[in-house]
């Protein structure tokens, strides 16, 4: 059965499941929107979205060299308990998510975390391009927008397509993760270094 996107996103934006979830729940549900939500309830999915205002102080700092050394990741990921934080399915959650910085160098953390100048800036430029490419002007607005959510897609952890599983993004993983498991679960903060990089001189030269 084809399901419409924009069903799917109200579907999410109502119980707070994954895409992917939501999706499989309205198909099961052949479109129907009330027996989809029943089919996310009875799966522990829509409870998902309560546990995000849990506070979530617990959890680990996991590290990943990749290269031969040449790349290296930290990683803080948090959830609610100790307990948690030694779960099988957390630690290979969150050492997922190393490999995902390692190979995909997100900027941001979410769209949220994206400055209004850099996506302003990404605008100009993104309507620029559709203007010398010859769309029509009454169209460039939507142009611009959806080149917008590449952008995050390609730039923010959250957005991105999962490395494992290119149908299921990283904030739906999460999401997914925290209906099983039970508690809130936050990824924190994170660093990526390359060898090298922003290097432009050699150390004691001089201009």
């Amino acid at each position: 059965m084809q399901i419409d996107a924009q069903a799917v996103k109200a579907l999410r934006e109502k119980t707070g499941a994954g895409m992917m979830d939501c999706k499989k729940a309205l198909v099961e549900a052949g479109g129907d929107e009330e027996k989809a939500i029943t089919i996310l309830r009875e799966k522990g999915l829509a409870a998902a979205a309560k546990r995000a205002g849990r506070i979530a102080a617990e959890g680990m700092v996991e590290s990943y060299i990749h290269l031969g050394g040449r790349v290296g990741v930290l990683v803080e990921v948090n959830c609610e308990t100790d307990f948690v934080a030694r779960n099988e399915q957390f630690r290979t959650f969150v050492k997922d998510i190393c490999l995902q910085i390692a190979a995909t160098n997100p900027a941001y953390l979410s769209k949220e975390d994206v400055p209004a100048e850099v996506l302003e800036k990404e605008r100009q430029i993104l309507r620029t391009q559709a203007l010398n490419e010859g769309k029509p002007e009454k169209v460039i607005d939507k142009i611009v927008e959806g080149r917008i959510e590449k952008f995050y897609k390609e730039n923010c952890l959250l957005e991105q397509p999962f490395i494992r599983d290119q149908e299921v993004t990283i904030k739906d993983l999460l999401v997914s993760l925290i209906a099983k498991i039970g508690e809130n679960i936050v990824i924190r903060r994170y660093s990526r270094f390359a060898l090298g990089e922003g290097i432009t001189e050699s150390p004691g030269s001089s201009s």
